[in-house]
């Protein structure tokens, strides 16, 4: 029999890879769109070994188009030493015209912040689903630790009947 994989399948085929709980716990997130990304031959290899951190990435505008900063995708352990680049390099968001213009918009207007929520496969190409976010202010985050505590304290006394 073959082996159970540790990751993820949706039902719409998407492998995840990787999630930003953090994006959830220090954001209020709004609306989502699923991106394109532009990687090298190791970096993909990378992925498909859940080698991935987005918890520090965020999405950058850089003369009319998005960048991925600061996410980490650690190097490819078998790749030839000189073909390894930097972890956190930018890496170029592929997204529809419409959307790369909301973004900005979204961006530069309104004072929210772009952060990745999800990277996954999808038919064998790299997806990253970033987020339209306002911050969370401390008493924000406050509410939401309570609101969870309540729901699990609900869970357990439905659960102990």
């Amino acid at each position: 029999m073959a082996k159970k994989s540790n990751q993820q399948t949706n039902t719409s085929g998407r492998k995840i890879i990787s999630r930003n709980r953090r994006a959830h716990h220090d954001y209020i997130l709004e609306k989502s769109y699923d991106a394109g990304l532009v990687l090298m031959g190791s970096e993909i290899k990378s992925i498909r070994d859940n080698k991935v951190n987005l918890a520090d990435g965020f999405v950058q505008e850089r003369g009319g188009e998005l960048w991925l900063m600061n996410a980490h995708i650690a190097p490819y352990e078998k790749a030839n030493v000189w073909g390894h680049t930097d972890p956190r390099r930018p890496r170029k968001l592929l997204l529809h015209k419409r959307e790369i213009s909301q973004i900005i918009t979204q961006i530069r207007e309104r004072s929210y912040t772009a952060v990745p929520t999800t990277l996954y496969l999808e038919r064998g190409l790299a997806k990253v689903e970033i987020a339209i976010a306002r911050g969370k202010k401390t008493y924000d985050k406050r509410e939401s630790i309570a609101k969870r505590d309540a729901e699990r304290d609900i869970q357990r006394a439905l659960k102990s009947r």
